[in-house]
Order: structure tokens, then sequence, then C-alpha cells
């Protein structure tokens, strides 16, 4: 897709903008995640989003946005490069890079705001304790937390705390001394029980669970074979993890009563309609916006189409039908 410069008004552009008709309107795509209302289940994924895309497409159309990963002190990210393309999708070892929480509010957050949509903030630590004090040092700030203990490219051994469900409990119960909001625990893929961790997470008082991360993966140079990516590893994401990534939102979704966000391959609403077929509540959409700005906005509005092609009145129902078939 040729896509314009942010700051440019194409006809393309201005169409998408207004694209939208008002029949649309009467459809109820709202979800809950804890004591959160969000107008519809479609969020990007963290660390794939960013206030300047607010220029291009019409984030208000969105349920909520997610931070990048957000540390308690700034950190710098891995060593170049950081990015490389293989037939099964993408695979980063970016490093989060994070200006630590007293940057994010002074720099980021006023950023998030503006939009106009809940802004859920991605903390991270590279141990338990660490999530509680960022959460402290945030303030308030945010709707919710998603507490990222998965991501595959803080190191080169690719260790997380998420795939120990006793250090998910440390981290969930003592974040919860720090806030009221809602809590979500984003969990990695290479885990021996999906259902164990997201059940650590909703006894420790998570209200949702987001599966999963990026999987971790050593891509190679083609005729070198030296590692593609200067930190050696990264995480695999896009579509060829989402089969995966379906039996873990599947197992998941049957261990908790708290309610799962699916993030794995996400790129047409019919990605998304598999999710929640298998008992998702949301979905994140990450690898797909590099290339498709719009994907997130086309999947929220190709859900009020399906439910008004298929006589749905809200989102559950559309879900029903879908799991009838």
């Amino acid at each position: 897709m040729n896509l314009a410069p942010p700051d440019a008004t194409t006809d393309a552009r201005r169409a998408f903008f207004d694209a939208r008709p008002a029949s649309a309107a009467a459809v109820d795509l709202s979800v809950r995640i804890g004591g959160l209302t969000l107008a519809n289940p479609v969020m990007p994924a963290s660390g794939c989003f960013g206030p300047s895309l607010g220029r291009l497409i019409p984030v208000t159309e969105l349920g909520a946005v997610v931070t990048k990963t957000v540390f308690g002190t700034p950190r710098g990210g891995n060593p170049a490069h950081r990015l490389t393309e293989i037939r099964a999708g993408m695979v980063n070892s970016v490093g989060i890079p994070s200006r630590g929480a007293a940057g994010y509010l002074a720099q980021q957050h006023p950023h998030y705001q503006a939009l106009g949509v809940p802004t859920i903030i991605s903390v991270g630590g590279h141990r338990p304790g660490e999530y509680a004090r960022v959460v402290r040092d945030l303030a308030g700030s945010g709707v919710a937390y998603e507490l990222n203990v998965s991501c595959p490219n803080l190191d080169r051994h690719g260790a997380d705390i998420g795939s120990d469900p006793d250090a998910i409990r440390e981290v969930v119960r003592t974040t919860r001394l720090e806030t009221d909001k809602p809590l979500i625990v984003k969990l990695p893929v290479l885990v021996s029980s999906i259902a164990d961790c997201a059940l650590a997470a909703e006894e420790a008082g998570a209200d949702a669970v987001c599966v999963a991360n990026s999987i971790p993966a050593l891509p190679l140079e083609r005729y070198t074979r030296a590692p593609a990516l200067g930190n050696v590893i990264g995480g695999l994401s896009g579509p060829g993890i989402r089969p995966i990534v379906l039996r873990l939102v599947w197992l998941a979704s049957r261990a908790v009563q708290i309610p799962v966000i699916a993030c794995g391959g996400i790129e047409t609403v019919d990605d998304a309609l598999d999710y929640f077929s298998v008992g998702a509540t949301a979905i994140q959409v990450g690898t797909a916006s590099f290339g498709r700005p719009f994907a997130m906005v086309e999947i929220v509005r190709a859900l009020q189409d399906r439910c008004l092609t298929d006589g749905a009145g809200d989102i559950n129902a559309l879900i029903e039908l879908w799991r009838a078939e």
C-alpha cells in the first residue's frame, strides 16, 4: 500500500476516514475487561503503535491503545540489526527501549491522552518486584496496565518471568497493592502449561490475560549463516504463529474465568473471529500494522458489517453465531 505521509490530506485518506456508514453506530461491539468497558475489542499490540499513527488512521474507532512497554528507569534497546523478515512473518529484537516511568509521563503520555481513546500502559521489569514500583511511579496514569512478563528479546537467553506461575503470582500480587485499575498479564508462548500460567494470574488478582507474546527465534543470514539480528535471538510474530496461539487461547480460556485477549498473527476480521470462536474476548493487532496501518480499523469496521449482515445486535451474538457453525 502506498501510504501518504502523516501530514498529507489525500483523497484516499479522507475517504477512509469518512467511510463509516451511519448504520454501524447501531452495532454494539463493547467488551468488558475487569471494570473497564471498551467500545470494541480491537487494540494494537504493545510495541506496534505510537501516537503519531493517530495522524494517519482514525484511532478513535479503536477500543483502546496499548503503549510501548515502560520500565522504571531509562534503558536502551538491543544492538542493530533489530528486525528481519522471514517467510513465516517477522522477527524483531528491538529490546524495548524505554524512557523510564518519569520520561514516559513527561514526554509520551500526553500524546496518548490526546488521541481520545483509553490508554492501556504496558509495564515491564527484569524481576518480579519491579512491576509494582513502575505502576506506583506511573501515578494512576492510564485506564489499565498490561504487565509484560514475556518479552523474548530482553537478553540472549530469551528468559521471561511469565514462564513461572509462582513469579506471575508475585508480579500480580505486588502490583495489585499499588492500583485498583485493571491488570492484564501478557503471557509467553513457550511455557509448560499456559493454563497454569493464566490461572496463576487470575488467582493473584489479574483482570485479564493476553495470549501471547512473540515466539523466541534465531534467524540466520542466508549465505553466511551468521545471526541476522544483533542480539542473536528475537521474537517471531505474524501469520505463521497464528495456529500456535489459537491453541493457547483455547486452552487459557478454558482454564480461567477472566477475559483472554488474543494476540498472534491477526490480519483480518476472519482471523479475529477465529480467536473469538475459541474463547477470546478481545484482540491485539501487531505485525499487520507495519505493512497495513489501517488493518485495525478495517477489522473494527468489518466486525460491524458482519453484525449487520448476520443480524447480530452485538459482538457476543456474532460470536455465538460463529461458534454454532
